[in-house]
């Protein structure tokens, strides 16, 4: 008889060996038959190794004239076995049609006496008896192992969205009957909570978070002692970083918001998203940007200069199929406020308010001067305090009890949190009277133009004045003029008077 007759002869006709015998030639403590636990979408590895029955020292391998027929167990005793994957001598392969081409072999491990067949991916039909006839020269040895399959199953199906009920099942092609279902995750037992609720052997998670991402193992105990185990990673379509993020910002700047899936959409098979972007002010819905992006996580709103207006809550809606994900994100802005508007006069006191929108109740700030080093008096007074009386969210307050020249420049307020540094906001100090300790001048620029020509108006409008004057004015003694003046002594003149008085009387 020919070896592939042998062979396909003894597929049908082999009497069932007694569970466990050893087979003649299989390596020792081999079992003739095994039992297999495969996941249902895993792959699964069906054993079969043996070496021939006479070793030789000069055998390294099995003979080239080796086959092997891979045959699966009716599913009941009205079925009859049938063909998953023949190896003939020649190479040539058959497989059955609806396992191709999910079985194989490894060419190169057959000569070493490796016959194991893979299954990739298992499915939960593919559960049975499995009998591996390996034939050489006159030779026919057998393998038989059993394969189980588990089945894990989410429901609604993936993507799994957060926030979105789920319900995670478990169950398996084993026979006797279900005793436990046990649910452990990234290796810890579930306990029944609020969140997490077991009804008969399934999972209910009530509000699916980011953290329940991972590894899900459900753990089977069968009224035969069976303990039978499968491993799902989960994958959860959700936002990364923190459930309510909030975006700091100084007052005239730019500010970008985010939102960021936790994986790329095509990963689901999802091409399309859309992400569109809101905000609630004076009560009414402002859309303030739509995008679209396949082949990113990321959707952004960017605004070019922020101010204290467009501080609050901002909404993130991604639309990834069929489904839609939301998060709200908060913009908080920085703000200087100071007690005097506009340049400061030298001696002055003065108050900086740095501000925060939307406080968390636990920064704290701290003031520095840009422009120069600050000296250890500069530090006491640079020493944030709250100011008595006004709101928190007013922040702390910069004292200056008198302004002066070293004063002037970039004052910097940052803002930590329990994170670190959340940001700053910077302001900057004009004082008066900033050329003071400069040589005085008296003229400069427009102010000296200005000064110089009305002088020089009031001067001419002067001149011309006392000139009219004098024209207008008669001389006093008209006879007199172009006469020399003599010189009289003044006691003769008083007799001269005296006679003239005299004659006057006569």
């Amino acid at each position: 008889m020919r070896p592939v007759s042998l062979v396909l002869f003894l597929t049908f006709t082999l009497p069932a060996f007694n569970a466990g015998h050893i087979l003649p030639g299989v390596a020792e403590g081999e079992r003739r038959e095994q039992k297999v636990w495969a996941r249902e979408g895993s792959s699964a590895i069906l054993p079969c190794h043996f070496r021939p029955r006479k070793v030789r020292k000069s055998w390294q391998q099995l003979p080239d004239k080796t086959s092997v027929l891979w045959k699966r167990q009716g599913g009941s005793a009205h079925q009859e076995p049938h063909v998953v994957l023949e190896v003939g001598y020649s190479g040539l392969r058959k497989t059955a049609l609806p396992m191709r081409p999910r079985v194989s072999v490894q060419d190169s491990a057959l000569r070493n006496g490796n016959f194991s067949l893979r299954i990739n991916p298992v499915r939960s039909e593919d559960a049975g008896l499995y009998e591996a006839l390996v034939a050489y020269d006159t030779e026919v040895q057998s393998c038989q192992v059993e394969l189980g399959v588990i089945t894990v199953t989410i429901s609604p199906s993936s993507p799994v969205v957060e926030n979105e009920p789920l319900l995670l099942s478990c169950n398996s092609s084993h026979r006797a009957s279900l005793v436990e279902t046990r649910w452990f995750h990234n290796g810890r037992p579930v306990p029944t909570s609020r969140t997490f609720c077991s009804l008969h052997g399934a999972l209910s998670i009530l509000r699916p978070a980011m953290s329940d991402a991972g590894s899900w193992r459900c753990q089977l105990r069968y009224s035969d002692n069976e303990i039978i185990s499968a491993t799902y990673n989960l994958r959860i379509l959700g936002f990364d970083g923190p459930t309510n993020p909030v975006v700091y910002a100084a007052a005239g700047s730019a500010a970008d918001l985010s939102c960021t899936l936790s994986y790329l959409p095509s990963a689901f098979g999802i091409n399309v998203v859309t992400a569109h972007w809101s905000r609630l002010a004076g009560g009414h819905l402002q859309d303030r940007g739509i995008s679209q992006n396949s082949s990113s996580r990321s959707f952004l709103l960017h605004i070019p200069a922020v101010g204290p207006g467009d501080a609050g809550q901002y909404h993130c809606a991604v639309s990834v199929g069929s489904k839609t994900i939301s998060r709200d994100v908060t913009l908080a802005v920085f703000t200087v406020t100071p007690s005097i508007q506009g340049p400061v006069s030298e001696g002055s006191r003065l108050l900086l308010i740095c501000g925060l929108t939307h406080p968390r109740g636990h920064e704290h700030f701290q003031w520095k001067h840009l422009d120069s080093a600050p000296t250890n008096s500069k530090l006491a007074a640079a020493i944030s305090r709250n100011l008595e009386g006004h709101r928190s969210q007013m922040g702390p307050t910069l004292e200056i009890p008198q302004v002066s020249q070293k004063d002037t420049g970039t004052w910097e307020c940052s803002v930590y949190g329990p994170e670190g540094r959340l940001g700053a906001v910077q302001y900057e100090l004009q004082i008066t009277g900033a050329q003071v300790s400069s040589p005085p001048t008296i003229f400069s620029g427009q102010v000296t133009f200005g000064l110089t020509l009305t002088l020089f108006f009031l001067l001419t409008v002067c001149v011309l004045a006392l000139a009219l004057q004098k024209r207008a004015r008669p001389p006093a003694f008209p006879a007199l003029e172009g006469m020399v003046a003599v010189t009289v002594p003044r006691k003769e003149m008083e007799e001269n008077q005296k006679e003239k008085i005299q004659q006057t009387e006569c």
